[in-house]
């Protein structure tokens, strides 16, 4: 066990560093100067060409391309991701300690909702196949996953916001905001995971065991509950703990349909005035997300599972 963790945390690491590297090929391809939009973000009048010597040097942009990767690869090891061009006075870190808490607490709702409705609609799917609910959740699966997000969210502000007055349309005031973004980011997962365990429960329905289970008497719930949904559950412990990282990176969008206060409306915003640092920062931030959790719920599963242990 020892073994297969150390293996995969060794492997996780040249990983973290090809997307770093990536990341920072990306950034640095953008046709327009750092050093010109940094003076045009900070609305200097006039720009210079000594202007524009002067803060390449000051963010370092006269050193050669991998001079300057090690340098931004080893602040980033110590959590120094550099300054803002649109508010010099506030570091990359500032800005992402101020916006990272609304965004986590959007995704873990998100999951929650996630969890607490794809499972039970999922169960009930599978054990009446073919009846009306399963056709009704099966048709809501096929329409939300063929719904952007962004589309999702105004067609609930328009429903539940402005027609039937229930909820508020924009903001973080209360836990009354959080409900429709919250619900909007999970809607997604809820209808692939919902397909997900019907099926993964209608396999299992064949197997032996199964059979034996009720040829000896066991209870129906029982075989239901404890047989048949607990080992569907196992195939999606991956997939769910992949579903953490695209929960708070697809929060991108909806942040900004509802004026949500988190990552995603800071990364619009740095888009839009080219604060390039803090673009850079995010997706390492995504990157990184996506390598640590697949690292995690993979040893977990692993743990888990005695089948991948034998192996």
């Amino acid at each position: 066990m020892f073994s297969y963790i150390l293996r995969r945390t060794l492997t996780a690491i040249p990983l973290l560093l090809a997307i770093s590297f990536v990341c920072f090929i990306f950034i640095n391809l953008i046709p327009s100067d750092p050093a010109e939009v940094a003076l045009r973000v900070r609305q200097t009048p006039i720009i210079t060409p000594e202007m524009i010597a002067q803060v390449r040097l000051e963010l370092g942009l006269d050193e050669p391309f991998l001079v300057r990767y090690w340098y931004w690869l080893v602040n980033c090891l110590q959590l120094d991701f550099g300054v803002s061009y649109v508010n010099p006075t506030r570091t990359v870190l500032s800005e992402f300690e101020r916006a990272l808490p609304s965004t986590l607490v959007l995704a873990l709702t998100s999951l929650v909702f996630v969890i607490g409705l794809s499972v039970p609609i999922g169960f009930f799917c599978a054990v009446y196949k073919d009846g009306l609910f399963d056709r009704i959740m099966r048709g809501f699966v096929f329409i939300t996953t063929s719904m952007p997000a962004y589309w999702i969210g105004l067609l609930l502000i328009w429903i539940i916001s402005i027609k039937l007055n229930l909820l508020p349309t924009s903001g973080s005031a209360s836990w009354k905001h959080l409900v429709l973004p919250a619900f909007t980011v999970s809607l997604t997962y809820i209808s692939t995971y919902i397909r997900l365990i019907r099926n993964n429960m209608l396999e299992i329905m064949r197997e032996d065991f199964v059979t034996y289970a009720t040829v000896r008497g066991v209870k129906r719930h029982i075989i239901l509950t404890k047989h048949i949904l607990m080992n569907s559950l196992h195939t999606c412990i991956v997939a769910i703990g992949m579903s953490i990282p695209q929960l708070i990176s697809g929060t991108i969008v909806v942040e900004n349909v509802f004026a949500w206060p988190g990552l995603g409306q800071l990364c619009i915003s740095s888009i839009f005035n080219r604060d390039y640092p803090i673009i850079q920062t995010y997706v390492l931030f995504v990157g990184f997300l996506f390598v640590v959790f697949n690292l995690l719920f993979d040893i977990i599963q692993h743990i888990v599972d005695p089948r991948l242990r034998k192996e």
